[in-house]
């Protein structure tokens, strides 16, 4: 079997509008020479013409997928939502929620990035494909129930996982979320349901504005079924790879899910606009690594990765060709050039301690809550 990758041109005619990076033009803020905004199609369409000059995708099982259908969305969002992101839509777009604009079309824009979430899942439970990646666009992991957030317009990893829920009788479901800003969206969606463990890997007080989360378990049901490890900014590879390994880890073999589902943001690198952590395309291909193991040995290589940010048109390309790298089990002859670059920006050893000092607070913490 072979790992399948969802993609979609569709997913790239997705307009957030013209802005000035994150903030909407008018008042004080002036009009830029051109489309300045963060979440633009450039860094995914760059992802996947490296992906494709490279080679890899040759060795890929490449394919769009069905839209998600309104069952499928409802199964997550509201209806009243659904109606009222439908019909500003149609009229030419706008906002409904916070921090996410969209332009004509993008609700059925949207439908086809949740379907690509839905495919992916699909293909690796029916044993399709070892595992897969979707290159969702517009993301999902800001967005809740009853309105979209930071750039985030349809939650498309919960509509999969209730799809798959639905389809296929899949109970526990884990989702690793490595985005540098909070989950925000699929926490509030599972904080109650204790068949679902959310895990936030994100840079403290980034986004939503000033969240951490770190003392958010989850509640009722969910109660010990979230988890949010908030890292201060600045942090590196050696801080990343420590959480992920005295963690996420632990986290997932004490959760023991069937399905194992990681967010993929790639805005903690250093070049990245919207965050201030010193990421390189090593550490991505380490934590997909990582969660093949832990797929492998937990749920029979059950793991789906789903796109989500990533801003920067530089760098993103090359850590999501080393994670298709870690995926698929083949190498390219591609070398990142960003890297030795990014690597030289890596925290000093100073600093470094008190990062790792802080991945061991939070594993204590989270043990703590365990036998409590």
């Amino acid at each position: 079997m072979t790992t399948a990758f969802l993609t979609d041109e569709r997913t790239f005619w997705h307009t957030t509008g013209l802005q000035a990076l994150v903030l909407p033009i008018g008042d004080w803020v002036q009009p830029p020479n051109g489309a300045v905004a963060a979440e633009t199609p450039d860094s995914k369409r760059r992802f996947l013409s490296l992906a494709a000059v490279s080679g890899i995708l040759e060795k890929l099982s490449v394919s769009s997928a069905p839209p998600a259908t309104l069952e499928d969305l409802l199964r997550v969002h509201d209806a009243g939502y659904l109606e009222k992101f439908k019909e500003v839509s149609d009229a030419g777009g706008g906002e409904v929620g916070d921090y996410a604009p969209f332009g004509k079309g993008s609700f059925e824009i949207a439908g086809v990035s949740a379907g690509l979430a839905i495919e992916a899942v699909d293909r690796v439970l029916t044993g399709k494909a070892r595992n897969a990646y979707a290159l969702c666009r517009p993301p999902g992991h800001h967005c809740l129930a009853d309105r979209g957030m930071g750039f985030c317009l349809l939650a498309n990893i919960p509509i999969a996982i209730e799809a798959a829920r639905s389809r296929h009788g899949v109970k526990r479901v884990a989702v690793v979320d490595w985005d540098v800003h909070h989950g925000n969206g699929t926490q509030s969606i599972y904080y109650e349901c204790g068949d679902t463990l959310t895990i936030s890997l994100h840079q403290e007080n980034c986004f939503p504005p000033g969240y951490s989360g770190g003392e958010e378990r989850g509640a009722g049901a969910g109660a010990g079924a979230n988890l949010n490890i908030s890292l201060p900014p600045g942090c590196g590879d050696q801080a990343y790879r420590a959480a992920v390994d005295e963690i996420v880890i632990p986290a997932l073999e004490a959760f023991q899910p069937e399905l194992l589902i990681v967010a993929n943001g790639m805005d903690a690198g250093a070049a990245d606009p919207l965050a201030r952590m010193l990421l390189h395309s090593e550490t991505y291909r380490y934590m997909t690594s990582r969660m093949v193991e832990a797929a492998g040995k937990l749920c029979d290589d059950r793991l789906v990765i789903v796109h989500e940010g990533g801003y920067s048109e530089a760098s993103v390309p090359f850590f999501g060709l080393a994670i298709l790298e870690a995926l698929s089990g083949e190498r390219t002859p591609v070398e990142d050039p960003t890297f030795g670059l990014f690597d030289a920006q890596q925290p000093t050893s100073r600093t470094l301690e008190f990062q790792l000092a802080c991945v061991r607070e939070i594993a204590a913490a989270w043990k703590a809550s365990r036998s409590a």
